[in-house]
């Protein structure tokens, strides 16, 4: 088959396949879902990408070019105010669905994270559920989710699923070692990636990706009962995840001077699009960081576990040790949803802590 844009998406050939259909023949809503970790944003801006180009996604084109670099006119990714969707974000939605694209067949309007249209006291899906019900002609919708409640279920039923798998760590593996990553620095980024491959791509090029998982894994050792000491530790992870952007935001600027080169040869005096691509950057960071924390709450849950399995082997007589721990695996499986729709990672990480030394 002659390569096209969806040929990056790894590990996803049964939806891959069902992708070229669509592109092919568009519907007015898709929704795309997956594991964390599944290439869900990826898969979602590579069929805007299709859905408005001549080809259905050669990949090559101006057109698709301009939808992966984030300033295609004709596809909007809506931005929400909040923590959650609210009524007011839905709102603005409809009101970019109402276009008429203006060069592109379509206007496509991707909103992700739409299980965050039920997780507030007012909840924004009534009203996502009646924009989708009234479509624009020329409007394709996409939506994207890791995980559906019931809630969603009349928005799943307005909209062709495509489910998407995580990658395993061999795969991830794979694709790193062929472009050139030593083998071991290609598994241990891929067993940090929680099946995100561009996650992946980065952490394979973190010096301290070592010292972060031992940071997380040497947490319960720490804790000595106090507050401070959840402190401590809260400000050291904070400061590990600020610092494990820097490859990112390199790879970022990289791509910006790559533009800035090329807006110069055409000559153009700036990127065209640029404000687009730079929130797209900043909505990559804000995932980058929100991915880090489900990976220190998946080292520290994966700690007990294996202290849990020790506590078994040994014949589970000390049975105040085997309920704590079994307790803080609850708190560490209970705290990992929450971490999706958190504000301030820092208070997050904090009560989590604090909920563990209590036991």
């Amino acid at each position: 088959m002659v390569s096209d844009i969806f040929d990056a998406l790894v590990g996803q050939e049964k939806s891959v396949r069902a992708l070229r259909e669509y592109a092919r023949h568009p519907v007015h809503a898709y929704l795309i879902s997956g594991p964390s970790g599944a290439p869900v944003a990826e898969t979602a801006r590579r069929l805007s990408a299709a859905l408005v180009c001549a080809e259905h996604g050669c990949g090559s084109c101006a057109r698709c070019r301009r939808v992966l670099e984030g300033n295609e006119p004709d596809v909007h990714v809506a931005q929400r105010l909040g923590a959650s969707w609210s009524v007011e974000d839905i709102h603005e939605i409809e009101r970019v669905a109402r276009r008429r694209p203006l060069a592109a067949p379509f206007n496509v309007v991707v909103l992700e994270d739409v299980e965050l249209t039920v997780s507030s006291g007012s909840p924004s899906a009534p009203a996502l559920l009646k924009t989708l019900e009234e479509p624009a002609t020329k409007t394709i919708f996409i939506l994207t989710a890791e995980e559906l409640p019931e809630e969603l279920v009349t928005i799943e039923s307005r909209c062709v699923s495509i489910a998407l798998q995580g990658l395993s760590v061999d795969e991830i593996t794979h694709v790193l070692v062929r472009d050139g990553a030593a083998e071991a620095l290609a598994r241990s980024a891929a067993e940090a990636s929680a099946g995100n491959l561009r996650r992946a791509t980065v952490l394979v090029n973190d010096p301290s990706l070592a010292q972060r998982l031992a940071l997380w894994r040497q947490a319960p050792e720490r804790f000595n009962g106090t507050a401070s000491s959840v402190g401590a530790i809260v400000a050291d992870v904070t400061a590990a995840i600020s610092a494990a952007l820097a490859p990112l935001v390199a790879l970022q600027e990289h791509e910006l001077e790559r533009l800035a080169a090329e807006a110069k040869t055409m000559g153009l005096r700036s990127v065209p699009g640029r404000a687009k691509l730079e929130q797209q950057h900043k909505r990559e960071q804000r995932r980058f960081r929100l991915d880090e924390l489900r990976f220190g709450v998946s080292v520290l849950t994966g700690v007990y576990r294996e202290r849990l399995h020790e506590l078994v082997s040994a014949g589970g007589a000390n049975h105040h040790a085997l309920h704590q721990t079994l307790q803080a695996v609850d708190i560490l499986t209970e705290a990992y949803p929450r971490l999706a729709t958190t504000v301030d990672e820092g208070l997050l990480l904090h009560d989590i802590l604090l909920s563990l030394i209590r036991l």
